[in-house]
Formats: structure tokens, sequence, C-alpha cells
């Protein structure tokens, strides 16, 4: 028994051995290989985002909701009803040419909305933003559902204002929701109550309204509680009707800070245009190659690229999809709504935005009502919020979609890199690799001179100190400088006199990092001050990149495409290089992390968004984007 347990003891201690040898090996392999091993990363990053828009990574769309049960009623809608709508628009086109007041506007809804026997009230709103006071006023009604005890609504909306066509007033579009208003009370076939609001302006009329709906009033906004309310809102249906007739129906979707409705609510809405209303569904205004050839290849990328490429159905299929998600990652990545629509979807309400396309015909009133009733009827059927479908996708064409996992990958992968980079230089800096010989390396073990004696060369590690005090007060510095940026441009200072004071701030942003790194390193025994911040530098990018690309991907990705490569070579050379040269490299990146302030416009459209909406874009630049790259330009110096 003892010679058993003997020979297992002695199995298990070589299984261990190899075990360790193995892992050994594997760790020299990837310490050997590792710029080979974060280049192939970034590389394979940056190529699976490039091959996004192929047809091929995308699938079609369905419905996961069978309760939904899209396009399968019949519509009453009908030309008495576009009549009522072209009698409403006739009275707002009056407003409108005799430039009435945000007062005279809600009031004249609020009128008609209660000559139709709905509780309506008017809500007036005034936000406290650094530029001024923004004030409005909002128009509502709540037809009650003669089935249920108003626990549950469904929302019909239009703004006065309209930022995606030529035309800059949505008249029609409110038009629509008032003949509707008009039109669906007749009906008791409704479960949930049905909400009509008509916000001021573009986006903050909207948002005051939501907020005072769900009793989330901020410390800008001077408003009173809503007169009317009902129950918990499901869905929400944002009508942008601004020409005078259209020929496709296009669908916004992109909310706040990245938020994005159920993907059933577009494909339902998809299908009832189709089969419905007859009209063509696209993504966002953007046409189809197929839809206007001639148009599209004058305006096509490969307009002037010879006729076998500009006409190859591949190439334009690829040029649309790319176009789509671009158009996606703008609106996502800045966490802009692209319509009233994205203001909901902070209270976990799933909305979009229904685009009538402008154009000489064929569609009006008649096709767009068919499809707003048909898909309130669709969501109408719904006992529980929208939970089956996607809320992380890219839609690609009106009908294919790519799933989260099909492109989250590029981004992580890139962050992959900077992560592995990150700890290289974190274990470069706590070991120094060392070239001896043989004979050299048996007279140092026995205390003898340490000369150099031609011989077998060999390497040894010998370990060294990391003192982590400096590089760490290097970034909660940085950090603290973005912060400052932060409040700052938010300022009566900035406000005042914006040019002057973006020139100000950037000089000081550019100057006190240097003080980081005035104290020279110490001694060989110590790790070099510049390693030890990359490899903070690098670490906490990569965690900001892969935790945002799990929220937002555009973001995820955009950062992954502006900092990988900046910040995994931003070491300096050796020998270090002339002054000049480093002060240009340090100045580069300085313009990199900082230079966004002379974009004045942009600048104010953030902190707009972000006092008025919520926004995160603009303190995330000043607070996140800006100290990591200004840490990397740091790293630049030469000690």
């Amino acid at each position: 028994m003892n010679r058993v347990r003997a020979l297992l003891k002695r199995v298990q201690g070589s299984n261990n051995a190899a075990r360790l040898r193995r892992r050994k090996r594997a760790t020299t392999f990837i310490y050997d290989n590792l710029s080979k091993l974060t280049t192939a990363l970034l590389v394979t990053g940056y190529l699976w985002m490039c091959l996004i828009p192929i047809a091929s990574l995308s699938q079609g769309t369905y419905i996961d909701e069978n309760a939904l049960q899209p396009a399968q009623v019949n519509t009453y809608w009908n030309w008495q009803d576009v009549h009522r709508a072209d009698q409403y628009l006739h009275h707002l086109e009056g407003l409108r040419d005799r430039n009435s007041t945000s007062e005279e506007r809600a009031q004249f809804i609020r009128n008609e909305l209660a000559n139709l026997g709905l509780r309506a009230a008017t809500q007036n709103y005034t936000f406290t933003t650094s530029y001024g006071l923004l004030s409005g006023v909002n128009a509502y009604a709540i037809m009650a559902s003669p089935r249920t005890s108003s626990s549950e609504a469904m929302v019909i909306s239009a703004t006065w204002r309209s930022e995606v066509g030529e035309e800059p007033y949505n008249l029609r579009g409110i038009s629509t929701v008032l003949a509707l208003a008009a039109f669906l009370k007749n009906y008791s076939l409704w479960a949930k109550d049905i909400i009509f609001v008509i916000g001021d302006g573009y986006l903050d009329g909207m948002q005051a309204w939501l907020n005072a709906y769900h009793g989330t009033i901020p410390p800008n906004l001077e408003t009173g509680l809503l007169e009317h309310t009902s129950g918990v809102i499901w869905t929400a249906l944002n009508i942008d009707y601004s020409g005078h007739s259209f020929s496709h129906l296009g669908v916004f979707f992109e909310g706040l800070n990245g938020r994005l409705p159920n993907q059933d609510l577009i494909n339902s809405v998809r299908l009832i245009s189709h089969y419905t209303g007859g009209v063509p569904f696209i993504v966002y205004d953007h046409l189809e190659p197929n839809d206007f050839p001639d148009r599209w290849q004058t305006t096509s990328v490969l307009a002037n690229a010879p006729d076998f490429i500009r006409q190859s159905p591949q190439l334009q299929d690829f040029e649309y999809r790319a176009k789509n998600i671009a158009r996606h990652i703008n609106y996502q990545a800045r966490g802009k709504p692209s319509g009233a629509h994205g203001l909901y979807h902070k209270f976990r309400i799933d909305a979009i935005t229904l685009f009538a396309v402008p154009a000489t015909g064929p569609h009006g009133f008649l096709a767009l009502g068919r499809i707003v009733e048909s898909t309130l009827r669709t969501t109408n059927n719904l006992l529980e919020r929208l939970h089956a479908s996607f809320f992380f996708y890219l839609f690609t064409s009106p009908g294919t979609f790519m799933k989260i996992g099909k492109f989250l990958p590029s981004a992580v992968l890139v962050s992959a890199a900077m992560m592995i980079s990150g700890l290289g230089n974190w274990v470069n800096a706590g070991w120094l690799r060392e070239a001896v010989t043989e004979n050299d390396r048996e007279e140092t073990a026995a205390g003898g001179p340490n000369n150099m004696i031609q011989g077998k060369k060999m390497f040894i590690w010998r370990m060294r100190r990391r003192p982590l005090l400096r590089p760490l007060f290097t970034v909660l510095g940085t950090h603290a400088m973005g912060w400052f940026a932060f409040i700052l441009l938010r300022s009566p200072l900035y406000v005042e006199d914006d040019l002057i004071a973006s020139v100000g701030l950037f000089g000081q942003l550019a100057v006190l990092p240097l003080g980081f790194a005035i104290l020279p390193d110490q001694t060989p025994e110590v790790a070099p001050f510049s390693l030890l911040l990359k490899s903070f530098n690098l670490c906490l990018a990569s965690i900001v990149i892969s935790t945002t690309s799990l929220l937002n991907f555009s973001l995820a990705a955009v950062l992954a495409v502006i900092l990988a490569v900046p910040l995994m070579y931003s070491s300096c050379s050796q020998p270090p290089p002339l002054l000049i040269v480093s002060l240009a490299k340090y100045a580069a990146y300085c313009f990199l992390a900082w230079g966004w302030l002379f974009l004045r416009d942009e600048v104010k459209q953030a902190i707009w968004d972000w006092e008025v909406l919520g926004i995160w874009f603009f303190p995330f630049i000043c607070i996140v984007y800006g100290p990591l790259v200004t840490q990397a330009a740091v790293v630049s110096l030469p000690p």
C-alpha cells in the first residue's frame, strides 16, 4: 500500500512539474512575442471594424414577441380624417405665418384637443443654462382607456420644429397627431391610455414634459407638476412630417447616451409600413441604391470611379450599409438622440421617430395615418413591456441587422491589445533584463570581480523597485485638470469671451502637465517614471473602452480608433531625440487631447446637451478622454 502511495505521489509530482514547465514556456513565448501579439490584436480589431458593413455578417430582422401580431388588423383611417388633418394644417400654417408665440400655439392645440372631449392642458417650462434661459409651452391631452384602469399608456408625439428635413417646422406631423386624436377616440378597443403630446422647440419641450410626468425635475428646470397624468408609458411614436408629401418612411431610433429601443418595435413598424401603408421603409432618410439609381450614382463616393466599379451591386450595397452605420455611430457615440423619441429611453420607454422623407409624392396623410393606427393596434396587444428582442444591435439596412456578438469583439480586441501592452510595460518596469557571460555569472555568484569575459552569453533578470506614488499622482492630477476644464467651460468667463477663454484654457492644460515630468528618474535600480505611467495609462484606457463597449459600442469603437495607437506608441525613443522634436510630439498629443476646445460651436452645443438633456458626452470628453491623452503626452517627454 505504501508503494502505491509513493508511486501516486511521484506521478502527481511529475505532472505538476510538467505543468509548471509548460506554463513557463508559454509565459516566455508570450513575453518574447509581446509586440507581435499586440500588433496582431490591433490589426484584427481594426479590420473587423472595417468589415462590419459586409452583408454576410448581417441577418434578417424578425419579430420575437408573439403578442404584437403586426399588420394583422383592418385599419379605419380614411379620407375624412385626411380632410380633418388638412384643416388643422391650415390653422397651424396661419400661426406660423404670423409668427405666433409659444403660448398662442400651445393654447390653440390645447383648445382643439379639449374640444374633442379629452383631458387637455398646457405646461410652461424654463431651463436655466450657461447661455441664458430657455422657455417654452407644451400642450398635451390624455384619452382614457375604456377597458382598463389607466395603469398603462402609449404616447403619440410631435415637436414644433424638425431638424432632419429642409422644412424647419413640423406642421404636418402636428396635424397628424391632432387628427389621430379626433379619430382614435371613436373606438373602444384600446386597452391602454393614449397620450397626445406636442412639444415646443425640438428637444427641450419634450424633455421638460417627460421630467414633469415622471417627477424627475432637475434643479435647472422650472416647471410645475402636470395637471393630468396617466399610468406607466410603455411605447411612444414620434411623428416628423415636415414636407408636403413623402416617398419613404424613415426610422430614427437612437436615444440618450447610446440607448436603443427594443428591436421588435422597429421590426413591427417596418412590416406595417410595407403591408398596411404600402410605403417603402428605410433607415434614417437614406434611400437605397435601387430606389433612384441615377441619383445614387451621382451622390456616391464612387461617383468618379470606372463604370464597372460604380455600378457594382456589391460595392453599392457595402457603401449603403457603411453609410447607415456611420450615421448610427455619429448619433450614438456623442450620446445625442436622433429625435425627440430618444428622450423617452431614459425612462425605459421604447420609442422611435417616424420620418416622412420629403418628396413630390405619392404618399401623404392617408398612408401615415394608417401606419400609425396599425402600429397603435399592435402595441395595444402587449401584456408586458417589450423584452424578447434585442436592445444591442446595428441596423445595416431596413431588413437586416447585426447582433452584438458580431460587432462587439472588434472593440474588445483593440482593448485587449492595450491591456496586454500595459501589463507588459508593468513587467518591464519591475524587472531589468541584463546580458552577461557564463564566466561573468560564475564570478559574480562567487563574489569575484564583475568583468566582462568572452564566453557563452546569457540573460538574467534583476528585480527593481516600482514607486507608484508619482505616476498615481500624475493620473489623478490629469483627471483633476479635466474636471477643472469641465467647470471652467460652463462658467461666465467662457460664456462672455469663448475665443480668449479657449486659447487660455488650452495653454494651461498644455503647460501644467510638464510639471509631472520635471523630476528626473533616480537610479537604474528604480523603474522609470514614464514606463510606470504608460502602464497605468494603457490599462486605464483599456478598462474604459471595454466597459464602454457594453453600454455604447459606437463610443467604444471611436475611442479604440483614436486612442489605441497614440497611447501604445507614446514612449520616448532611445536615445532621446532633439528637444524640439520631443516638444513637437508633446504638442501633437496636447492638440489631440484638447484641440476640440477651438471648435467653439460644437463645445456650446455639447454644454447645452449636458445641461438640458443630461447627455454625458461633454463631461466624458473633459474628465476621461482628455486626461488619458494628456498622460500619453507626459510619457512622450524625455526623462
